[in-house]
């Protein structure tokens, strides 16, 4: 897909990873770039580019966006939380605590890959991106929910690829593991940094890759996958 000319709108664009798509994109030369968030005015003031509010846990806020912007020819599903929220907690858990991550790493990619997809169609086909994580493929202590959350979407992201294959609409999955941003910044590791991850996914749109494994980690643990249980299950698991 050339991404010259290209209309592309982007989750959770305030900050991070968000903030990094959207340079990368404009960077190779997309002619607009819709940044959403839920406070549109923490986006910031730059030129190509047009912030919006939009919550992806909020429906009417999803069919607004959609209604709206009708050009979108790329959208980047990387709005997501980590709660940390423990999955087995005496006296029971919190269920608002326990659904946040579902509903905005699941049901959130959910409903604007729908809301949007009928829009990438009528545009010519168009790309999808889902942000995912290494934590799609495995779980480490005190993320439970978040790799749940994770790996649900990277399943999502699956069927979407054989269901809008027909429209000629480019399905892209990324995994990363610590990503240099402020939900790890209390991990003491390395880390990628959002600007190397946010070129490495607009050139794969630009190459029609479905499939951006990140960092070395990514491709570590993908190539794990086929390994025996005892592997994957390992106290020590990363």
């Amino acid at each position: 897909m050339n991404i010259k000319g290209s209309v592309a709108l982007v989750t959770g664009a305030n900050r991070g990873l968000g903030r990094a798509y959207v340079q990368a994109l404009l960077d190779a030369g997309a002619k607009k770039v819709y940044a959403a968030a839920r406070n549109p005015a923490t986006v910031g003031d730059l030129p190509g580019v047009q912030p919006i509010k939009l919550d992806v846990t909020n429906p009417d806020d999803v069919a607004a966006a959609a209604k709206a912007y009708t050009d979108v020819t790329i959208v980047i599903n990387n709005a997501g939380i980590m709660r940390a929220a423990p999955v087995v907690v005496s006296g029971g858990i919190d269920p608002v605590a326990a659904r946040a991550e579902m509903d905005t790493n699941f049901y959130g990619v959910l409903a604007m890959s729908n809301a949007f997809a009928p829009i990438l169609k009528a545009n010519g086909g168009g790309a999808l991106v889902n942000m995912l994580s290494v934590l799609s493929w495995v779980t480490l202590p005190g993320v439970a929910l978040y790799s749940a959350s994770k790996a649900a979407a990277w399943s999502l992201t699956n069927a979407l690829r054989k269901d809008l294959r027909a429209q000629g609409t480019l399905v892209v999955g990324v995994h990363a593991g610590y990503i240099d941003t402020d939900m790890v910044s209390a991990v003491q590791a390395e880390k990628t940094s959002p600007s190397a991850i946010a070129q490495q996914v607009v050139q794969a749109i630009a190459n029609g890759e479905e499939e951006v494994l990140a960092d070395a980690i990514s491709r570590q643990v993908k190539a794990g996958l086929s390994a025996e249980a005892s592997v994957y299950l390992a106290r020590n698991a990363a």
